[in-house]
């Protein structure tokens, strides 16, 4: 009796023959590649960002600024159609990145929000609009300094580590990746909108005062931990919507001393940084160049090879001066097919044209991060 209830009990699988367990197998690597997400594993442990509204996913919000999009239309496309103070029509460059890492599916705000043990295990991000290298960026608007956000960076460290405990603290900031985006507004703002520094410095100069800056950011960032660094480079800031609308005559052209003004920029800090993977080179560290100056030009020059049809404005208002107070529902309209549009306001693109930059980036970047 005991040895038939034991024959009885074996498992199905057990018993069967060689052929069921090659159907069985088959079967279920079937459903694996139906559900890839369930089989995916994080390429980092978390993904954490410093720098301006480009990765600012709310906290502005907190901020006394009038550098903020905690309203409508911002966020019409956002999960719950809700203004997050995310500045695009839906997610930014940092959501896209965590989600292809496997990480999560939004990077949230360092500030404004209750993070749980969760969300700062796996990253957030300190980024400010409207702040940059130059000191006096932040100050005029009154936002948070780049300076400011490493400091908010040391906090975050202490909150880790009473969570994961020191150990695992230090090894999750070695292995995670650090995106580091902000210089354009110092040139678009501070030095071609107000008088406070193009009286003092010329083009050249001026940049040299960043890249000062922003090296040191990379160092001391570096310092406290970070061994993974992404650092994207200025866009074509001649290009973007207000810019033209301000610096590009009747006809609204690319303003090319701006752009100058970027290439300049990233030639300079691209020429840094590669002289810190050569100093880092003994720990290990990869700061990488990201490039996103000739892929945003070319979805401006060729939209509807990217599927868009307006490239020189943006979806909200008028599409060439609308950008945060200005771009509300109150006074302003939206595009009909924000789609079809590269940029969401004057200044910010769309949750469409930054879907395609990163994935670009992934392409291109992701194999010199890991």
């Amino acid at each position: 009796m005991k040895g038939r209830m034991e024959k009885k009990s074996r498992s199905p699988i057990a018993s069967s023959s060689p052929g069921c367990l090659l159907v069985i197998l088959f079967l279920w690597l079937v459903q694996a590649s139906a559900h890839p997400s369930n089989q995916t594993t994080p390429k980092v442990p978390a993904v954490i960002a410093f720098g301006d509204s480009i990765v600012d996913p709310g906290n502005n919000n907190v901020l006394k600024s009038p550098i903020r999009c905690d309203f409508p239309p911002y966020g019409q496309d956002f999960v719950g159609h809700k203004a997050t103070g995310r500045f695009s029509n839906g997610k930014i460059p940092t959501d896209f990145i965590a989600s292809g890492l496997g990480v999560k599916e939004l990077l949230p705000p360092y500030l404004g929000v209750d993070l749980q043990p969760e969300d700062i295990l796996t990253g957030v991000s300190f980024a400010s609009g409207a702040t940059g290298y130059d000191p006096l960026t932040p100050v005029i608007v009154n936002v948070i300094s780049m300076r400011d956000q490493l400091q908010l960076f040391g906090e975050y460290k202490e909150r880790l580590k009473a969570i994961a405990g020191e150990e695992k603290a230090a090894s999750i900031i070695s292995q995670s990746l650090f995106i580091v985006c902000a210089g354009t507004d110092d040139i678009a703002n501070t030095y071609f909108t107000t008088p406070f520094r193009s009286k003092d410095y010329d083009i050249p100069s001026y940049v040299n005062l960043l890249i000062s800056g922003a090296t040191t950011f990379i160092k001391d960032l570096h310092e406290m931990g970070a061994r993974k660094i992404g650092y994207v480079g200025l866009p074509p800031i001649g290009c973007v919507p207000s810019q033209r609308t301000v610096g590009g005559g009747i006809t609204r052209e690319c303003e090319p001393k701006r752009n100058q003004a970027a290439q300049l920029f990233n030639s300079q800090i691209k020429s840094s940084i590669d002289d810190l993977v050569k100093e880092y080179n003994s720990d290990g560290s990869k700061v990488v160049y990201i490039d996103i100056f000739s892929v945003l030009l070319d979805l401006i020059n060729q939209p509807y090879a990217y599927g868009f049809e307006e490239s020189t404005k943006g979806c909200c208002g008028t599409g060439e001066i609308e950008v945060t107070l200005l771009c509300n529902s109150l006074t302003s309209s939206t595009c009909p097919n924000v789609t079809k549009y590269i940029f969401w306001d004057s200044f910010h693109p769309t949750e469409k044209a930054y879907k395609i930059i990163v994935d670009k980036i992934f392409d291109k970047y992701l194999q010199y991060l890991f």
